[in-house]
């Protein structure tokens, strides 16, 4: 092994709550874990303003700031976390070796990976403007949905996705406005017919957005376009949800692990973070396209790490399991 090249017993690709989690448990057991905080340092929960649905905060908490406290957390047990993105992997071998930046090359004898997925988004400035500013664009209904209570919204989407988040937030709001960009749903018929049924939902067909409207703060309403007669009107508005899907960050995993047809990672073992590669696990929104929370992700963060010590284990009579890994 050359001189330039590093060797890690456990590095970790992405930080957020999976990440982190990983990070706190692995450091824990001893395992000296380099995280690697990626193009994202948090996580997508640092586009979140107000995070109210995790536990242990009765008074809610700002993504930005809870990412602060979990990163600060991984760092008192020992966590190296360095600045830097994986940008090529070589999991073929017994050698796991990652490239960072494209130069430094790493050999792991685990990897971690919590890259996450990225939500999709409709690419208008308007719409980038709000969601910056955390003035009521939203990728995540079962996140966000709460501060809309008794107020009228809009949702984009038309697949089963959309339909569930739509019918979530017909729960709480006022009303809520469905923009469909063809003349009929993708969903399944049975989520199709949940919302069609659903009295404060009202669904617009052949429509798209066509601007995100606000007073420089918050969003105010919505100017959408018929797209077979070109008419445009408002529809006032507080907030404007996007679920249109999301894109896994799996990239450049996708010559060496099972992934599905949208790119999520496989777990080659239900109820494991195990991939089908020894030594590399998966956690967080890389691999989960059904809950997508921060607390689910937390949670395969403690999994991916505790099946990462019982891999190093198995394979190194030396490294005991920690049981302060477990309290």
């Amino acid at each position: 092994m050359s001189d330039t090249i590093e060797h890690v017993k456990c590095l970790i690709i992405g930080s957020g709550p999976a990440g982190y989690t990983a990070a706190i448990y692995a450091a824990r057991a001893n395992m000296h874990p380099v995280l690697y905080q990626g193009t994202q340092p948090g996580g997508q929960l640092t586009t979140t303003n107000d995070v109210e649905n995790f536990p242990g905060y009765p008074d809610g908490i700002t993504g930005p700031e809870m990412m602060i406290q979990l990163q600060n957390q991984a760092a008192r047990f020992g966590t190296d976390i360095r600045d830097g993105w994986i940008t090529k992997v070589d999991f073929s071998g017994d050698i796991h070796k990652v490239w960072v930046n494209d130069t430094k090359e790493i050999h792991c004898d685990t990897v971690i990976i919590s890259t996450g997925a990225s939500a999709k988004y409709l690419g208008l400035d308007s719409e980038q403007k709000y969601l910056k500013l955390g003035g009521g664009v939203s990728a995540c209904a079962v996140c966000d949905g709460f501060f809309y209570r008794n107020q009228e919204v809009v949702i984009v989407g038309a697949g089963d996705s959309a339909c569930e988040e739509a019918h979530y937030l017909s729960k709480l709001c006022k009303k809520v406005t469905m923009l469909v960009r063809r003349d009929e749903f993708r969903a399944s018929k049975i989520m199709a017919a949940r919302v069609k049924n659903t009295e404060n939902i009202e669904i617009l067909y052949n429509t798209e957005t066509d601007e995100v409207l606000g007073d420089g703060q918050v969003v105010t309403g919505v100017r959408v376009v018929n797209n077979q007669t070109k008419e445009t009107h408002e529809i006032p508005a507080t907030g404007f949800f996007v679920a249109i899907g999301h894109k896994p960050n799996t990239d450049i995993f996708k010559d060496f692990l099972n992934l599905d047809e949208t790119g999520y990672i496989i777990n080659a073992v239900p109820g494991t973070s195990k991939t089908n590669v020894g030594g590399v696990f998966v956690s967080g929104d890389a691999a989960d396209h059904v809950y997508r929370q921060a607390i689910t992700a937390a949670g395969t963060g403690c999994m991916a790490a505790l099946d990462a010590e019982r891999y190093l284990a198995a394979k190194d009579s030396n490294f005991e399991v920690s049981t302060s890994t477990y309290n």
